[in-house]
Parts: structure tokens; C-alpha cells; sequence
């Protein structure tokens, strides 16, 4: 009788502590609204994750079909230590939820009239790679990474862990010298010139850039860590593909406490005394604490924040520079398409040109510059045995309008610069297609002009020159993802989903102790 007596009075304290808790809502499952949850729970808090689809993963959903698994957004594991150190703090290894592997060649360029060229994994192979292009090209790129590396470890190490809410986070003496060291106010496209001359050289450098929505003229020399993150730390591939990081992610949640309600898109925010009092979702009213918006940053304010709470005005999204859109295509293939690999960049066509026709000239690209990604070449199991499972990317300016028309004019030239470079033609053996572009992005997403990657990381555009972590007109509202700091990534997504983590977390302890 004592043991039930026992058991029913740690029940109701059980439930007492848990009224008590601090409640955060978290909008969004993007890595980001993943990375926030789990934090915040690990610190104590009560948290729920309101998501409008039918699964996790924000961008990093999948979807299988006649035996194909397609993942549908990130398809590069870059920094694994980023994601090594997210899972570290809960105890836990990302082999605890995934298995990853290491791709070598890490991918394979198609530059005009010549055969694919393998990128190594291994740093020798690929300084001769590169020596056999351009005479002293092997030692530039020594002296290249050396620079990037010290920009990868200030810049991942510290800058990017800032919430960026004042001018001042960057005031201190050695901050400021080191963001002349961090090459700010140089664009990449200069700083490459510096070591090299090569044109297929320069273009496979400035290549992943284009990751950060920005022309390499526009996008600041910081942004050479990128080419550390590629050639220094690898190109990786959870096997089954990157929705396993996402699954991996809300699994932890799970585990932590979180509760996620999916199907349950956020329709307006609640505000009372100067503070979000909770969210409505299917016509239900939940309160909260403070609420992290995962969601597209743009979408929160127009759409569910009333007028006089808004940050930024229409004025100002519209002068922003976006990332650009894509124009996808899942294709299942009933054969092996040889002389792919895992990644493959299509620079065939003139890079300037295409970024003119995203950034200078908005328009449909004349001739694009594409990828192709095969990941039935590392993994089995997305495709039947036998097949191929192709996901196609074309970057194109945001803002933009397709049919079908259009989208089967673009799948041809993709199939017609496949046959060219690689004398496989898939056009009767294409069993499974699928096309996705800006008109999708805002439907799942509610992405800003339909944009995939969020704001471009050019130099107005950086650090406390992004839109806020922190609302300016409701204390506990909070944005983390790639409309804000640090930027656009699965990486800075997951680092910005923690920082603002963090700044809920000290709110909570300043305004309400009791709750913590």
C-alpha cells in the first residue's frame, strides 16, 4: 500500500515539475529546428516542434517510388566534425545512428569537350592533379589551404558560434584583427587569382561557393574555408542516404523528450505584453515560453506575425540577395549508367554567363551549368539492383516561374550532356521522373521567392549584416536556420539551431527562473 501510495505521489510531482517547466516551441524541423530541440531539452526544457508536413527533416526529407529512395534536398556531407561534435553533446556518435563513409574520388568534373576529372580524396594525388594542369599549382594550393585553414578554424571555431545581435560581439581587439586575416573585404574570386591561372583550376575552386548562394566576385574571401571543408576534411555519404541525418536527429529528440507534431503547419503567432503567448496550428491554441522559428524567416513575419511586430518590412526582404533557386529532377534509370560517380559537377558551359543569368539578369539559363548525383553508385539499397538513381540540379535565380513546358526542356538538355560526356543515353530507360522547382519550394517550404539555399553570403550579408537571431519587437521570438546567422548549410543549420538555443536558454533564465 506504501509502495502505491509512494508511486502515486511521484506521479503527481512528476506532473507538477513538468507544468512547471519552461515551454519553447520550436517552428520547423530543418536541421535547424532539429538542432534547437535537442538542445533545448537537454538544458531542461519542455519542448515542442510544430512541422506543416508529413515527415521530419525540413529540406532533407526522401520519398521512394517503385523501389527508388530519393533524397530531396542536401546530398553533400561536408565538416563532419560539425556533426560529430552535435551528436558529442548528448553522449551520443553519429555511427551510434548512421553509417558513414568516406567517397574517393570525393566527385568528378566534366569541363568542355574532355572526360570527366576525378577530384582524390588524398591531398597528394590531388596537389599533382592539379600540378599536371598548371606548372606550380601543387605548392600554390599548399599555400592556399594553409590561409584556409586558419579561416576554417577562426570562422568554425568561433565567429560562426556568435548569435550576431550586435556589432559589438565583433568589437574586441582580436576579433577585429583576425577579420583582416579573415579576408572580409576580398572577394574569392580575387583571391584565387592570387594562386592560380588555370581557368578549369579557378573553376573547380570557386565551385563550392556556389553553396552559398552568391557570384565568387560578390561571395568575401572568408569563404575559402569552404575549399578546406572540400579538399582537407572530404566528402562523406551517410549510407541510405542524408535523410538518415535527419532521422538520426529527431530519433535524439525523441529520446531527449521532445514531442514533434507533423501535418501541424503554424498558422499565426499569439502575442500578448510584448512576448509571444503561443502558436495556433489547426485551429489550436498552444502556449509557450518562447518560440524558435525554424521556418522560413520571411514566411514568420509576412504571414504569421501582425504588422506592427515585424522586424523588416516588405522593402527590405525585396533588397536582399537571395541564394539561388533549382530546378530538380528524381529520375529512376532501369540500367547502370556508366562513367558517373557519386557527385558530378557539369561545368561544360561558361560559368559567368550562367551566374549572370541567376544573379545579373534573372532569367531561365540559356546554358546551365548542372549537377548530377548517383548515390546508387556508393548505395545499393536506393535503387533496385541493376538501376540508377539520378538526382538533377540546375541553380536558377529565385523569384522565377515554370511549366511543364520548361521543366521537360531542361530534362533534355540534362539527358543530351549525359550522352555527350558519358555515351550513355537514358531516354528510354528512364522508368521513374519527377521535377521540382521554385513553385514547390514555397508550397513545402514557404521559402522566400522560392530560393533554396536562404541569403547569399555576400559581404553585406554576413555575420550581424544578416536579418536578426532575436526579434527587435517580441522578447522571446527567436529565428535560427539559413535566413539568419550564420547562413545556409546543413553545417551553419545545425550550428544555428544551437546558438539560438542558446539564447532562448538565457532568456528563460533571466525572465523566468522558476521555470528552469
Amino acid at each position: 500500500m506504501i509502495n502505491v501510495e509512494q508511486n502515486l505521489r511521484k506521479g503527481c510531482l512528476n506532473c507538477i515539475n513538468q507544468s512547471m517547466k519552461s515551454k519553447v516551441i520550436v517552428i520547423g524541423s530543418g536541421f535547424a529546428g532539429l538542432s534547437a530541440a535537442c538542445t533545448l531539452a537537454s538544458q531542461g526544457h519542455q519542448v515542442t516542434v510544430f512541422e506543416k508536413n508529413s515527415t521530419t527533416g525540413g529540406r532533407a526529407r526522401h520519398f521512394s517510388e517503385d523501389g527508388f529512395m530519393f533524397d530531396m534536398g542536401p546530398s553533400w556531407y561536408w565538416m563532419p566534425e560539425v556533426f560529430d561534435a552535435f551528436f558529442a553533446k548528448f553522449g551520443k556518435k553519429t555511427s551510434d545512428y548512421y553509417n558513414l563513409i568516406r567517397l574517393d574520388p570525393s566527385y568528378r568534373v566534366f569541363f568542355k569537350d574532355k572526360t570527366g576529372l576525378d577530384i582524390p580524396a588524398n591531398l597528394d594525388e590531388f596537389k599533382e592533379l592539379l600540378e599536371s594542369m598548371e606548372t606550380g599549382a601543387g605548392n600554390a594550393l599548399d599555400r592556399f589551404l594553409n590561409e584556409a585553414k586558419i579561416k576554417y578554424d577562426t570562422g568554425m571555431g568561433e565567429f560562426v558560434w556568435k548569435p550576431s545581435l550586435s556589432v559589438m560581439e565583433f568589437a574586441e581587439f582580436r576579433l577585429l584583427k583576425e577579420s583582416f586575416r579573415l579576408q572580409l573585404f576580398t572577394s574569392i574570386s580575387s583571391h584565387l587569382r592570387k594562386y592560380f591561372k588555370n581557368q578549369e583550376i579557378l573553376q573547380l575552386l570557386e565551385f563550392p561557393v556556389l553553396f552559398l548562394g552568391a557570384k565568387p566576385s560578390k561571395t568575401p574571401a572568408l569563404y575559402s574555408m569552404m575549399n578546406y571543408a572540400d579538399i582537407a576534411l572530404g566528402t562523406w555519404y551517410p549510407i541510405g542516404g542524408m535523410v538518415e541525418i535527419a532521422k538520426a536527429m529527431t530519433k535524439l529528440a525523441e529520446e531527449l523528450g521532445v514531442k514533434f507534431l507533423t501535418n501541424s503547419p503554424v498558422e499565426k503567432l499569439e502575442v500578448s505584453n510584448g512576448e509571444v503567448s503561443g502558436v495556433w496550428s489547426n485551429g489550436n491554441l498552444s502556449y509557450c515560453d518562447a518560440v524558435i522559428a525554424g521556418a522560413d524567416y520571411h514566411h514568420v513575419e509576412s504571414q504569421l506575425l501582425s504588422p506592427e511586430y515585424r522586424t523588416y518590412s516588405e522593402d527590405y526582404w525585396e533588397k536582399r540577395v537571395m541564394s539561388p533557386s533549382s530546378l530538380l529532377f528524381y529520375l529512376g534509370i532501369n540500367k547502370k549508367v556508366n562513367g558517373l560517380l557519386h557527385h558530378n559537377l557539369f561545368f561544360d558551359e561558361d560559368f559567368n554567363h550562367h551566374a549572370h543569368e541567376i544573379y545579373d539578369d534573372p532569367k531561365w539559363p540559356s546554358k546551365p551549368l548542372f549537377y548530377i548525383c548517383a548515390p546508387s553508385k556508393t548505395d545499393p539499397s536506393v535503387a533496385p539492383e541493376g538501376c540508377e538513381n539520378l538526382f538533377a540540379l540546375i541553380p536558377v535565380a529565385p523569384g522565377m516561374k515554370s511549366d511543364e513546358t520548361a521543366r521537360a526542356k531542361y530534362l533534355q538538355v540534362i539527358i543530351e550532356r549525359i550522352k555527350k560526356y558519358t555515351g550513355e543515353d537514358i531516354t528510354n530507360h528512364i522508368v521513374y521522373s519527377r521535377s521540382y522547382a521554385h513553385e514547390e519550394f514555397i508550397s513545402d517550404y514557404n521559402s522566400f521567392k522560392g530560393n533554396a539555399y536562404g541569403l547569399a553570403n555576400t559581404l553585406m550579408q554576413t555575420a550581424f549584416l544578416k536579418p536578426r537571431m532575436k526579434s527587435r519587437k517580441l522578447d522571446n521570438l527567436f529565428y535560427a536556420g539559413q535566413l539568419t546567422t550564420p547562413g545556409p548549410g546543413v553545417p551553419p543549420s545545425l550550428i544555428s539551431g544551437q546558438v539560438a538555443a542558446g539564447e532562448v536558454h538565457k532568456f528563460i533564465l533571466l525572465s523566468k527562473p522558476e521555470t528552469v
